[in-house]
């Protein structure tokens, strides 16, 4: 099995302690996903984070749809937390977010670990782009949640 890395930072202008809950609350990844892939977390609220939690979502991808579930494998507040598909569309993800104090505001890292069926020439032809623009997606969005002058709050409503 090929397993392919993927990496971004991102500097926010909030402190950790602003930083950390707002991912700590799994339905605001429905607001900072790309609306292509009809993100929707399936697992009823409250169910707060901590190691062992596991957690449903469905979304679409190239138009096929599809259920994913991850678990919570490592649980650090405020620095890091790691979650890891257990049943989806990839052989092997294993996402790590990490939070360290930076310049006044909270770096944020993703660390992804990931195997595709297919191996690399799925990962060439869709998986690789795909989860590029995810990202990218996303970090637009945070960067727009924690702006000097917008609290996260206001995300999430206009994201409805």
């Amino acid at each position: 099995m090929t397993v392919f890395e993927f990496r971004c930072s991102l500097h926010v202008p909030r402190p950790v302690d602003e930083v950390f809950p707002f991912f700590t609350d799994v339905h605001n990844l429905e607001a900072i996903t790309p609306p292509w892939l009809k993100f929707h977390v399936l697992t009823p609220q409250p169910n707060p984070m901590r190691a062992g939690v596991t957690i449903d979502y469905r979304l679409k991808v190239h138009g096929l749809p599809l259920r994913w579930r991850s678990r919570i494998n490592v649980w650090e507040p405020p620095f890091r937390f790691v979650d890891e598909q257990v049943r989806g569309p990839y052989r092997l993800w294993i996402h790590e977010h990490r939070f360290e104090e930076v310049d006044g505001g909270t770096l944020c890292h993703d660390h992804v670990r990931y195997a595709v069926p297919g191996g690399r020439l799925l990962n060439w032809l869709f998986v690789r782009g795909d989860v590029e623009k995810i990202f990218s997606h996303r970090q637009r969005q945070l960067a727009r949640v924690f702006a000097p002058d917008v609290g996260h709050a206001s995300l999430a409503a206009s994201t409805g």
